[in-house]
């Protein structure tokens, strides 16, 4: 006998959206391709430091991608607000941070631009750290996207 579930039951039943494990997939690859900069530290942050000093179309074709796909994960998380997984808060910590990180480089906000120079500076200290922790989130955010990509191949089958 089938069960028949009430409007609330079935807004509260949980989905994984198509889209969401190539968001995960794509962020997490964005971050591991920091690896470089363990490599070439000279060419890296040169690269990255001309793509946002120069403002040409790669960095508004990089940016429009990382903002629309926050901008679509926080929207997902308000919809699914009563029914969300735990990697949802994601979204919502990350594609804040991620939008105020490009609202601050497009704006050219004083203190964000002296914390990249930081950031980017070859000689610092702190380089191999920094992009150490930006590489270990890319894959942990990696293998979330696996993980998700497997489940919804699972809930197919």
């Amino acid at each position: 006998m089938a069960e028949i579930f009430t409007d609330k039951k079935v807004k509260e039943i949980k989905k994984i959206y198509l889209w969401e494990p190539w968001f995960f997939l794509f962020f997490g690859l964005f971050h591991l391709h920091r690896i470089w900069a363990l490599f070439d530290r000279e060419s890296y942050a040169s690269f990255w430091m001309g793509i946002m000093e120069n403002k040409g179309i790669a960095y508004f074709g990089i940016m429009g991608i990382l903002a629309a796909l926050c901008v679509l994960g926080i929207v997902t998380f308000i919809k699914n607000r009563k029914s969300n997984y735990w990697w949802r808060w994601i979204y919502i910590f990350g594609g804040s941070y991620v939008l105020f990180d490009l609202f601050a480089i497009a704006t050219g906000m004083k203190f964000w631009s002296r914390l990249l120079q930081m950031m980017f500076d070859t000689n610092s200290a702190y380089w191999n750290f920094i992009w150490l922790f930006f590489i270990f989130l890319g894959g942990c955010v990696f293998v979330l996207g696996v993980r998700l990509l497997r489940s919804i191949k699972m809930e197919e089958n």
